[in-house]
């Protein structure tokens, strides 16, 4: 838009025009300078201008610029005139805005007895200075940008808005009843009463007394930590509400925000948060599952939660009976820091294992388990373990769906090669697939997965499963130790079964690597990993190394080699008989020791001594001499070319009698001395005493005639001598016992 301005004629004036013009944005607006007379204009433009700009003179004292006015540009843009005069630099501002751009008036009541419309602010118009927009209501001046309000009547009504500046009028139009328009204000003195366990009472009161008469629904938002929990109320003119479902023990902020049921309009405020505590109660149900190992059967129980325990629990008490026998209970009590209890049950029938928490408030009530028999329960043994593989340290399964779950299905997981905690995981009977992540997975750990369908009776095993959650390579030095053994020309390498905690990714093969030199490398391998040895063959005598390394899914790892020089074939067969000669020799040489070490044993074992007995002349001295017809025990014969004697012996019950008197002592009597080891009499079973039957008063020479008999005859061994058995007449009427010639010698008179 372009109009002229009312100049000024005078010769002397300095200025620009126009001066202080609101100019919309995007418009072009031509600024004339005018020059004092005896000036020059040296220079015209426009602040914050990017481009340059073209001035053109109209007259002798005139000049003119055209400025299209850009939206980024100030409220308040300079035009400066540059003259050669001593006060040669003045100008004028040009104010660069937008009409108003108001939109979406809306009209309310809050108290029920004056209207308060809202409206959206459009953009800014940026005449605030020069130009601020004037808002009115029907007619009346607002007093507020963005609302307006005044008082009404009931009913349906139509509000009009103005939004007027300088640039531009804008009018906005609104029709409602005010009673389906109820913003109500938040509710007031929010108190918390009744407060239990599971559920506390609310009250407040409101601002306005009219929103009593109205029906009115409230929600009530309960803040649990992160949690948040909202329940909804109604009721005519409603200031309470109970809140149910909390939990015991626990610390809750609620808060209160109500509108109007009838024509919901929006909700109020929030009223002001309220905090508050329920009291406590007891424990929750504890969530508890079992560990078969061998005869024994461990419970395990999950430490209860915060929000679980409803108070301090003190302890745990277990109790088990036989199915057939539950008012026979077994209980013990498990102190707090256990979460577990081992049984010893008699896997002949099943058992009843029930679980209890105690606190202040009580025992919770119990969890209850059964344990299978022998007959009930198939054989773990004999279900399949498939791999899975895990990923993003989870374990992602499924499985199919069994008739047996009735009450859903439990997953449970633990290290196969450790000794960790059991963990599981519960589901209901209509899932099938779980992801399993638990912070304590470990990478490079092998991890053993059951699935069981839970029951009314037992638990059912339906699945094992085992894998890695992320396999890792396997260090060095694996195979220790690693032993080497040659068989003509192939050379077998062995090692121990490798331990499952020491395989951190699963094996799947073993490959031999081995050479004479680098540039030739053989090697030889199987798939199975149970094998724990590998030939290399038709090798030739010289140095070789060998490496045995384990193949996994992350590569062959666990390299470990041994060095070894190979002998030819003829080597072998020389070793092996210079051992066997070496063996021989050493046997013989222990023989032989032993037998020079025990000789003397060994020749009384193989060869006994046989004894010849020897008496002397005097056992058959004359009766007059009182000479005794045996040998005492402490005393024995002693010469040249003497042996031991043995006793002699007599019938059991034949009495011995001697013709000494006790006064007298003969000189036969005293003891003989010894001249060389001193005498001992031992028993010799082989020989019995015979005795002769003979009359009492045989005279010496008929005894010596007897004698002299047997002298002539040579001494008979013991196995050709015929025993006599004696009898009671061999006991002459005078005492004496008479030997018999084949058992005495009696050495002959020199």
């Amino acid at each position: 838009e372009e109009k002229t301005l009312p100049g000024s004629n005078s010769s002397k004036g300095r200025e620009i025009l126009p001066q202080n013009q609101v100019f919309a944005v995007g418009s072009v607006a031509t600024f004339c300078c005018v020059v004092p007379d005896g000036e020059r204009l040296s220079e015209m433009y426009v602040d914050f201008a990017v481009s340059s700009m073209n001035v053109s003179q109209i007259s002798r004292q005139r000049y003119v610029l055209k400025v299209h006015l850009e939206p980024n540009w100030e409220n308040c843009v300079d035009v400066r005139c540059i003259t050669n005069g001593t006060k040669g630099k003045y100008g004028a501002c040009a104010y660069v805005g937008y009409p108003p751009d108001d939109r979406d008036l809306r009209c309310e009541t809050r108290d029920l007895e004056s209207v308060q419309c809202s409206w959206e602010k459009g953009r800014d118009t940026n005449l605030a200075l020069k130009s601020p927009t004037v808002y009115r209501l029907n007619g009346r001046t607002c007093d507020h940008e963005g609302t307006c309000s005044h008082e009404t009547e009931p009913g349906e009504k139509t509000w009009t808005l103005t939004a007027q500046n300088q640039l531009g009028k804008v009018e906005l139009h609104d029709t409602a009843d005010l009673l389906e328009r109820v913003h109500m204000y938040a509710p007031e003195e929010v108190t918390v009463s009744h407060v239990n366990s599971r559920n506390v009472s609310l009250q407040w009161s409101w601002k306005v007394e009219r929103y009593g008469n109205l029906s009115l629904t409230c929600e009530v938002s309960v803040r649990d930590g992160e949690r948040i929990a909202e329940s909804t109320h109604f009721g005519l003119g409603l200031n309470s509400a109970v809140v149910v479902n909390l939990i015991p023990n626990w610390e809750y902020h609620v808060k209160v925000r109500c509108g109007a049921a009838s024509h919901f309009w929006k909700w109020s405020d929030w009223s002001v948060m309220k905090p508050f505590r329920t009291a406590g109660d007891v424990p929750d149900a504890l969530n508890i599952w079992m560990q078969r190992r061998r005869n024994r059967t461990v419970i395990l129980w999950k430490e209860p939660l915060a929000n679980q325990s409803h108070g301090d629990v003190t302890e745990y008490v277990v109790s088990w009976s036989r199915t057939s026998e539950r008012s026979q209970q077994k209980q013990t009590r498990v102190p707090l820091s256990h979460q577990n209890h081992t049984l010893i049950l008699d896997r002949r029938e099943q058992h009843v294992v029930m679980v209890t928490a105690k606190n202040q408030n009580g025992s919770s009530p119990p969890s209850t388990i059964i344990t299978c028999s022998i007959s009930t329960c198939p054989d773990e043994t004999s279900v399949k373990t498939s791999w899975i593989e895990g990923s993003s340290r989870s374990f992602s399964l499924s499985w199919p769906d069994s008739p047996a779950a009735s009450c859903g299905y439990v997953v449970d997981w633990c290290p196969v090669a450790q000794d960790a905690p059991l963990d599981w995981l519960k589901l209901p009977p209509n899932q099938t697939s779980a992801l399993l992540t638990s912070e304590n997975f470990r990478d490079g750990l092998r991890y053993s997965l059951s699935i069981y369908a839970c029951t009314e009776a037992a638990p059912v095993l339906l699945e094992k499963r085992e894998g890695y959650v992320r396999e890792t390579r396997i260090e060095g030095q694996l195979f220790k130790p690693l032993t080497l053994k040659q068989r003509d020309m192939d050379v077998e390498i062995s090692w121990d079964r490798i331990p499952l905690r020491e395989q951190t990714a699963s094996i799947r093969g073993y490959r031999l690597y081995y050479w004479e030199n680098l540039n030739q490398i053989f090697n030889v391998s199987t798939d199975d990993p149970e094998a724990t040895s590998l030939t290399a063959r038709h090798l030739r005598g010289a140095l070789y190394t060998f490496t045995v390394t384990a193949q996994t899914a992350v590569g062959e790892c666990g390299d470990t080699s041994i060095t070894s020089t190979l002998g030819s074939s003829g080597d072998d067969l020389i070793q092996s008989v210079l051992i066997s000669l070496g063996a021989v020799f050493g046997l013989l040489f222990i023989v032989t020791f032993l037998c020079f070490r025990h000789w003397t044993c060994i020749k009384r074992k193989v060869y006994p001594p046989i004894p010849k007995p020897v008496v002397t002349d005097q056992w058959f001295s004359s009766p007059v001499k009182s000479s005794r017809p045996y040998l005492p025990p402490d005393q024995s014969l002693h010469g040249e070319g003497v042996v031991e004697v043995p006793q002699l012996l007599y019938e059991h019950g034949a009495p011995v009698i001697s013709h000494t008197k006790p006064e007298e002592e003969t000189p036969d009597d005293k003891p003989v001395k010894s001249r060389g080891r001193p005498a001992r009499t031992f028993p010799n079973p082989p020989y019995k005493l015979m005795l002769k039957d003979h009359p009492s008063s045989m005279t010496e020479p008929d005894i010596q005639n007897q004698t002299h008999t047997m002298t002539t005859a040579q001494y008979k061994p013991q196995s050709h001598m015929k025993g006599v058995v004696p009898s009671q007449n061999q006991v002459d009427s005078g005492g004496f016992i008479s030997c018999h010639p084949g058992y005495i010698l009696v050495p002959e008179p020199s």
